[in-house]
């Protein structure tokens, strides 16, 4: 029997790297209130986790009375031990999860040393890596460095008008910094406490973006990638807003009116390339890349930066692609919202 978990405060516990984990309160309510998300992708004999299954009962009948979807078995840490899971996929691996799951009984869990080769892999210097080689093909543009003091960041601003300072393990949104010309007394601060935890932060150019989107991938762990599918989505101040659930091709026609379809071809190719080998034996289960449309200093086309992040866990993009294209062959736009809880609501493009 499979296991599915979402545990949405998965990039927060993995920066943590402690089995003993407590999420900030919006990470507890996000799992909370949509616990019931892999049932999206789950088979029919798999079972989810959820903290309250009548709850997740209702979110999900909501869920699949706008998406569709198949029937899912909810089940609550209580009921673990009672059943025989022989696997489990959750959102993604860190040590406060394997912990929790084996203080309730499941023991299909990877040991602490595989954890810490995907909190490894996790690191933003592999997305560094990844560019270097992606930065070879015509059409691309993107660099990054890695910096181990205040000094260094501030020798690599002097190139760059605008910047963007990252810290190597965070979530979209709260481990990123911008800065300008100069460094104010609480970025340097920030910055400083990032290096003394986790050794470095990563310093990019500040680029002219004009739009997100990402590829998903899936790794089986013995060398082989497959390419799941485009993610277009939106993203507010490094944060993510929503996705496009549209057809693979539709997708596609949305992307040419900036760039080449064979450029876009070309980068899953090398993606495919460089990570097979970099993730054999270390790596298996879901991961996406994104990038963004760039314009052009000139304002007179648009370049493609292949590499921004990886996400080496299940993404919103792949949720996205886990929803059935609907039959009146609209488009829709998938967002989280809150309200009095968190809700997945979905409306026409």
């Amino acid at each position: 029997m499979k296991l599915h978990v979402f545990n949405p405060e998965h990039d927060l516990a993995l920066a943590a790297n402690l089995s003993n984990f407590t999420a900030p309160h919006a990470g507890r309510n996000l799992r909370a209130d949509l616990g019931c998300l892999p049932a999206l992708w789950a088979d029919e004999d798999d079972v989810v986790l959820v903290e309250n299954i009548e709850q997740a009962k209702k979110t999900y009948a909501r869920l699949r009375a706008r998406v569709g979807g198949k029937q899912c078995h909810f089940v609550d840490k209580n009921l673990l031990s009672k059943l025989d899971i022989r696997e489990v996929e959750p959102w993604g691996w860190d040590l406060a999860l394997r912990s929790s799951l084996l203080r309730y009984g499941v023991n299909a869990v990877p040991s602490e040393e595989n954890i810490e080769i995907i909190r490894e892999l996790s690191h933003r210097r592999h997305a560094m890596s990844l560019l270097l080689k992606l930065q070879t093909i015509p059409g691309t543009i993107g660099t990054s460095y890695l910096a181990e003091s205040v000094e260094d960041v501030l020798s690599y601003m002097k190139d760059y008008p605008r910047m963007v300072v990252k810290a190597p393990w965070s979530s979209s949104g709260r481990g990123v910094r911008f800065v300008g010309a100069s460094l104010n007394d609480y970025q340097e601060r920030w910055i400083s406490n990032v290096i003394d935890k986790q050794g470095c932060v990563m310093v990019e150019p500040h680029y002219n973006k004009v739009r997100d989107f990402g590829m998903e991938f899936e790794s089986d762990g013995m060398g082989n990638i497959k390419y799941l599918g485009l993610s277009l989505f939106q993203t507010k101040n490094g944060a993510y807003t929503g996705n496009i659930i549209a057809d693979e091709s539709e997708k596609r026609d949305i992307l040419s009116r900036y760039i080449s379809i064979d450029l876009i071809g070309s980068v899953k190719l090398e993606i495919e390339n460089a990570l097979s080998e970099m993730y054999k034996g270390r790596y298996k289960g879901p991961f996406g890349v994104d990038m963004m449309l760039v314009a052009t200093d000139e304002k007179d086309g648009f370049l493609l930066h292949p590499c921004v992040e990886i996400n080496l866990r299940r993404t919103m993009g792949h949720v996205a692609l886990s929803v059935p294209l609907f039959a009146d062959g609209y488009a829709r736009v998938m967002q989280i919202v809150l309200a009095d809880k968190y809700r997945i609501r979905v409306r026409k493009a």
